[in-house]
């Protein structure tokens, strides 16, 4: 082998050697998103900076604050990170981390929009109350913490058993996060807008004040009328049908793959194409 080959490999093994660093961190990354460790690296990026401006405008004793903090950040990390990286590691004992593709998100998130749907629509007919907050964005563990952690494949069946009247679970709300029944009986913040109809209860405060403070989509069986509401970002859409809160679920919850988007897209170019021949 010439010593320029070598070169190439060598060159050649850097780069693979990087990408697979940034594949790790775009998946530790996706791991923590949505959780309060965001804010927490949003912090730790800002004593760093803090630190930077320090050392160069000579601000010693800042400076020193400063390196403690880094020299015993990496012991408050494993503290305060402690949710967050016990589920990275058991999603990698589970072989989960890097073999979650699109498809299978999706392929999740229908399964889940189908288990509420399913769910709401025999408790409204039976008028079983039902209070139900998906997590999107914002992470919701301090809402979590509050109930009874489950931690369990969802399925129409479970959120039913859960709400029926005088069973333990059955007061409060049922948190999904990532596709799976986080907790349920928690405790979600009531909205105090002076607009809300006299006519509606606690449940419908709840799933107005969570959808204030967070991004979740919640959803709302009446217990009275037996009717489904909806809420998010401060809007509550009431009285829903099986079809319209299909959709609006549809359109929150579930993100089209890039392989289906590619399909979709490649036979409307198709389409179009037999049409304008």
């Amino acid at each position: 082998m010439s010593i320029a080959d070598f070169d190439i490999l060598k060159y050649l093994a850097n780069i693979v050697d990087i990408l697979l660093v940034w594949f790790v961190i775009y998946k530790l990354i996706a791991v923590i998103r949505g959780t309060k460790a965001v804010q927490l690296l949003k912090g730790i990026f800002m004593i760093l900076i803090i630190k930077f401006i320090s050392d160069y405008f000579g601000l010693i004793t800042l400076s020193w604050i400063m390196g403690q903090a880094i020299t015993w950040g990496f012991l408050a990390i494993i503290i305060i990170f402690q949710p967050e990286l016990r589920r990275a590691l058991e999603q990698l004992g589970r072989g989960h981390l890097f073999s979650r593709t699109g498809l299978q998100e999706e392929e999740e998130e229908e399964r889940m929009v189908e288990a509420i749907i399913k769910s709401t629509d025999y408790m409204a007919k039976r008028r079983i109350g039902a209070l139900i907050s998906v997590e999107k964005e914002t992470g919701m563990s301090d809402y979590i913490e509050t109930g009874i952690q489950l931690n369990s494949r969802i399925s129409s069946e479970l959120l039913i058993n859960i709400f029926i009247p005088n069973t333990p679970l059955h007061d409060g709300a049922v948190i999904i996060q990532k596709c799976s029944v986080a907790a349920a009986a928690c405790y979600l913040p009531l909205s105090e807008s002076p607009f809300i109809s006299k006519e509606l209860g606690t449940r419908h405060r709840a799933a107005l004040g969570i959808s204030e403070v967070t991004d979740s989509v919640t959803i709302v069986v009446s217990e009275e009328t037996g009717n489904v509401s909806l809420t998010k970002n401060g809007e509550l859409y009431r009285d829903l049908t099986k079809d319209k809160l299909r959709e609006l679920l549809q359109n929150e919850l579930v993100t089209p793959s890039k392989t289906k988007q590619t399909t979709l897209a490649r036979w409307s170019w198709m389409g179009r194409g037999q049409k304008n021949g």
